[in-house]
């Protein structure tokens, strides 16, 4: 009589289906599959609002996802942003925006979406603790401010009338100064090491770059002391008129560089 062999499973393969199994079983749960948009976004604010930014990001992301196409997704895109922002994330915080720009350009929000852009860059160079290390905000790198102006520029441009205008122009005025101030303090930087050219070069970019800025009667001043450390004297008697033309109170005439003192930018 002919009987069948049964055949014999190798133990590793029973090993290994357990294994998958034991994986199936432990995938873990979304605990807000059965949410709806409004409560994710009620229980996203609530993190946001306690100060959770880590928990309320992924739950803004879920909501973008689930509630595509309408202005709660917008609006999630958004909180998002300021969640990164805040969680000192600046380069997810500008992307959010900028996709956010791109994606919804005729949103009632993208004069919003712009001044954060702005407001991530502007206190990402001023710094939290500038008070106490006294540093001044011309001292740091300038790309943050510069892109800070860029966004503050294109949102007065694009919406004068927008309720975050005035704040932004306030905020442009002061990033030029900064940087004017930032030309200046290089220009100082190089005088006082005896670099006199390399001082003139850097004095005369912020001459040329900027109009009516506090930083050019010093760059005026220093452009008058390396003429003469140079012997130039034709051009350090021309620059010297220019700066009692314009300035005919200087002090830098009369006592030379001011000693150093708090950050000019301190009252902001």
């Amino acid at each position: 009589m002919f009987r069948a062999k049964l055949s014999v499973v190798p133990r590793w393969v029973l090993l290994c289906a357990a294994g998958l199994l034991a994986a199936c079983s432990s995938t873990p749960v979304d605990p807000t599959a059965g949410w709806s948009p409004n409560r994710l976004y009620t229980e996203a604010r609530d993190e946001a609002a306690a100060g959770a930014y880590d928990k309320a990001v992924p739950l803004f992301e879920k909501l973008e996802g689930r509630a595509a196409g309408t202005p709660l997704a917008q609006q999630a895109q958004l909180e998002k942003a300021y969640a990164h922002y805040k969680l000192g994330e600046k380069a997810q915080a500008i992307a959010t925006l900028d996709r956010f720009v791109k994606v919804h350009p005729s949103s009632p929000a993208v004069d919003y979406a712009l001044y954060l852009k702005g407001i991530v860059n502007f206190n990402d160079n001023l710094g939290m603790f500038g008070f106490l290390t006294r540093q001044d905000l011309s001292e740091r790198d300038q790309k943050a401010a510069k892109e800070s102006f860029e966004a503050f520029r294109d949102l007065v441009a694009r919406f004068p009338e927008s309720k975050y205008a005035p704040d932004a122009r306030q905020r442009m005025t002061y990033i030029v100064n900064a940087l004017a101030e930032y030309e200046v303090h290089v220009a100082r930087y190089y005088y006082h090491r005896g670099a006199y050219v390399a001082a003139v070069n850097r004095a005369q970019m912020a001459v040329a770059d900027y109009r009516n800025v506090p930083a050019l009667e010093e760059a005026l001043f220093i452009m008058v002391r390396s003429y003469d450390a140079l012997g130039l004297e034709q051009l350090r008697d021309d620059t010297r008129r220019v700066l009692e033309k314009n300035y005919p109170n200087s002090e830098y005439l009369t006592r030379g560089f001011k000693p150093d003192s708090s950050p000019w930018w301190k009252l902001w």
